[in-house]
C-alpha cells in the first residue's frame, strides 16, 4: 500500500544526505517539479531543509494548504525572521536550483537570507531523482499502459486526407480522455512542448532549436517543433512520440506509421532500429556505462550504411536515449560523451530513429526499467511499421 508520507520522508533524506556531503547548511527548493517530489504539492514559495529534520515551507500561493508545515509569507524578507522565532540558525552554505532560478531571483534570495555563499544543487537532485522508488516505477508502468491504450487508437483514429495536426488533434483528444495531463514537464532551456510530437514526411528533416531527437517546423515560428500542418499522402512515414503524461511520472514512446505503400527503404531503417533495439535489450543492466550502448548502436548503424538518416538529416542529434520520471529528459543520457552508468531503478526511454529524405522518420522508441540483470521493457506496443 501507497504511504505517501514515508515515500517523503524517504526522498527528503536522501536530499539532506546530499546537503551534508556537499558541506552545505540548507537548501531552498523552488521549483515546481522538486517542490512536488518532496512535498507532495506545488505552490510559490520556497521549501527550505536543513540536514536534519523535517522541511519547512514558505508559502506565497495558493491560501488555504493545511499542511501542518507550511508557513504563510508575503516576501522571502520575512524567512529570517520567522527561522529565528523557530529557533533555527540561517545558512552560511546555501544550496540553491541555480540551474532554474534566474539571476533576480538568486540575487533576491541571497540578499533575503542575509547573503550567505550559495552553491547549485540542480544537477544533485537530477541525479537523486533518477533512481526511483518502485511505488514510482509504478508510476511510469501505468502510463506506459494507458499510453499503449490511446496508441492502439490511432488507425481508428486516421482519415484519407488528413494532414498532421488534424490527425495529432484527434489523438490529443484521446490522451486527455484517458487522463493525460495537458502538458509534460522538461529540464532545460529550449525546450518548450505541448503534448507531444508528430512528423511527417520532409518536415522530419526540419532542424528545430529544441533539444529533442528529432525538430519538425511546428506550426508557428514562436514554436518551431513538431508538426506544421504536412498532408498525410500515400508513400509517406509518420512518427507519432506523443508524451505518456498519463501520471506525475511519465514514459516514453514512438511508433511509426505508414500512409499506403512506403519504400523498402523505410522497412529496413525501422527492422534495424528494432534491432538496435533488441540488441540492447541484451545488454544493458545496472551498471553497464550508457556510452557502450550509444557506441554499440552507432556501430550497427555504420555497418548498415544508415548513418546519413541517423537521428535526422539536416541536423542529427547526437544521443540515442534519455531518462524520464517527473521530467521527460532525466538523467542519464545515452551520449558517447556520458560518464553515467545504468543503475537499479533508473527508468530510461531509448529512440533509434531514422528520417529518409522523400519518405519521412521511421523507428521505434520504448521505456524500460533498470534491474540488476536485464532491462524490462514497459512499453508494450506493436513495434512493426503499421499501415494506415
Amino acid at each position: 500500500m501507497y504511504d505517501q508520507k514515508n515515500e517523503l520522508t524517504l526522498r527528503q533524506r536522501r536530499v539532506q544526505q546530499s546537503i551534508a556531503a556537499m558541506q552545505a547548511d540548507a537548501c531552498i527548493i523552488t521549483s515546481p517539479v522538486n517542490q512536488y517530489w518532496l512535498s507532495g504539492f506545488v505552490f510559490d514559495g520556497y521549501l527550505l531543509l536543513y540536514p536534519e529534520g523535517e522541511a519547512l515551507l514558505f508559502i506565497r500561493r495558493p491560501a488555504g494548504i493545511t499542511d501542518g508545515r507550511a508557513i504563510s509569507i508575503r516576501k522571502p524578507e520575512q524567512i529570517p525572521s520567522l527561522l529565528r522565532e523557530a529557533g533555527y540558525a540561517l545558512p552560511r552554505r546555501l544550496l540553491l536550483e541555480a540551474d532554474q532560478l534566474t539571476f533576480n531571483s538568486v540575487t533576491r534570495l541571497q540578499a533575503a537570507m542575509e547573503m550567505p555563499e550559495t552553491l547549485n544543487i540542480s544537477g544533485e537532485l537530477r541525479r537523486l531523482r533518477s533512481v526511483k522508488s518502485d511505488w514510482e516505477l509504478n508510476q511510469i508502468r501505468e502510463s506506459s499502459q494507458l499510453h499503449r491504450q490511446v496508441y492502439e487508437l490511432i488507425p481508428s483514429l486516421y482519415r484519407r486526407g488528413m494532414s498532421d495536426l488534424e490527425l495529432q488533434i484527434e489523438i490529443e483528444r484521446e490522451m486527455r480522455l484517458h487522463g493525460s495531463v495537458g502538458i509534460f514537464r522538461s529540464f532545460g532551456e529550449n525546450m518548450d512542448i505541448f503534448m507531444g510530437s508528430m512528423l511527417a514526411g520532409d518536415n522530419a528533416q526540419a532542424a528545430s532549436p529544441f533539444d529533442y531527437a528529432l525538430g519538425g517546423g511546428g506550426i508557428s515560428p514562436l514554436l518551431p517543433l513538431g508538426a506544421n500542418g504536412t498532408k498525410l499522402l500515400p508513400g509517406m512515414t509518420l512518427m507519432v512520440d506523443m508524451a505518456g503524461n498519463y501520471r506525475p511520472w511519465m514514459d516514453d514512446m514512438s511508433r511509426t506509421f505508414a500512409i499506403g505503400e512506403v519504400p523498402d527503404l523505410a522497412f529496413e531503417a525501422h527492422q534495424l532500429s528494432i534491432d538496435i533495439i533488441r540488441t540492447l535489450e541484451q545488454t544493458a543492466k545496472a551498471g553497464t556505462p550508457c556510452a557502450d550502448l550509444y557506441l554499440l548502436a552507432e556501430e550497427m548503424v555504420q555497418e548498415k550504411g544508415m548513418q546519413s538518416y541517423f537521428m535526422g538529416t539536416t541536423q542529427q542529434a547526437k544521443f540515442i536515449g534519455h531518462g524520464v520520471g517527473l521530467e521527460i529528459n532525466e538523467p542519464p543520457v545515452l551520449t558517447s560523451r556520458s560518464k553515467e552508468i545504468l543503475l537499479t531503478g533508473m527508468a530510461i526511454a531509448v529512440e533509434p530513429k531514422f528520417v529518409l529524405p522523400g519518405i519521412g522518420p521511421v523507428g521505434i522508441e520504448n521505456t524500460y526499467i533498470i534491474h540488476e540483470n536485464r532491462m524490462e521493457n514497459i512499453t508494450l506496443c506493436e513495434e512493426e511499421i503499421i499501415v494506415l
